[in-house]
């Protein structure tokens, strides 16, 4: 039986179990997908064990990206590009890495907010985490002709902006509003607006009526950001989507096939957030 685990610290919370375990049971697949909680100091012996342990393969959540990365010795373009790994695979022994944010970043976006990526569009990104580094190369690889990035810490977005070269450039969280002007995205990857965290603090009034608002949070599925862009009128993507399509090229990798992200397994999800686990 092929086993696949999420690796993180602390892990609980994921519900990455939940979505493939999903797949697995709709594809008829003899397999297991686990929690694997690993602390920091932990983490070079279990990536270095995990064929021995076991597993085919896993995903990497925080604090272990880098590390992650790090240890494969192949990682693609990529994951190089986003400079985090994220999904694991073991192929003739070797163990293999990638990331695939940026992918389900712009998944969920060609899905519910399809034309988005118009000819000279202007991305605002809030944030300069690790979630910011995939929204900033799948934007780049989709040819966004301008990305302004706006971060509470201003040397954190000038590093990010630095790593990634143009057309990135580095804002101050003061102007945040103003960054707004002529933009055709708005993406936030804070946590700002996400359940016990304060909301998010911005005017949105500079941004034109054809503008597309992405929150990469999903708890609270509708977040104060994108409720204020709805009642503008506003095209609006929640950050469900992201976390679904995320998973599907690591399924492929491990168990041999490509799942869909369905309408059943978003209601699966949905109600899981609903019920507070």
């Amino acid at each position: 039986m092929k086993r696949a685990c999420i690796i993180g610290w602390p892990v609980a919370h994921s519900r990455s179990p939940l979505i493939h375990g999903h797949w697995l049971a709709r594809y008829g697949i003899e397999g297991a997908y686990e929690r694997a909680a690993v602390p920091p100091e932990e983490i070079g012996a279990f990536l270095r064990d995990l064929g021995p342990s076991g597993f085919v393969g896993a995903n990497v959540t925080v604090p272990h990206k880098e590390v992650a990365l790090a240890a494969a010795a192949h990682v693609d373009d990529v994951a190089c590009g986003i400079g985090a790994a994220n999904t694991l695979w073991l192929q003739d022994g070797v163990l293999h890495a990638t990331n695939t944010d940026a992918y389900g970043f712009l998944r969920n976006l060609d899905d519910l907010a399809p034309g988005w990526a118009v000819p000279d569009g202007v991305a605002v990104v809030l944030g300069a985490g690790g979630a910011a580094r995939s929204v900033l190369r799948g934007l780049l690889d989709r040819g966004v002709a301008e990305i302004r990035l706006v971060n509470r810490t201003k040397a954190r977005a000038d590093e990010l902006a630095g790593f990634f070269g143009r057309p990135v450039h580095a804002l101050e969280w003061i102007n945040r509003g103003q960054a707004l002007n002529n933009a055709t995205l708005l993406v936030n990857t804070t946590t700002l607006g996400m359940k016990g965290d304060p909301a998010l603090d911005i005017d949105l009034d500079a941004l034109p009526a054809s503008a597309v608002v992405s929150d990469l949070i999903y708890v609270p599925l509708e977040t104060p950001l994108l409720r204020q862009a709805r009642q503008r009128g506003l095209r609006t993507v929640d950050g469900l989507g992201m976390l679904l399509h995320q998973a599907v090229p690591g399924f492929e990798k491990w168990f041999g096939v490509r799942p869909e992200v369905t309408a059943e397994l978003r209601d699966i999800i949905l109600r899981d957030i609903a019920g507070g686990v």
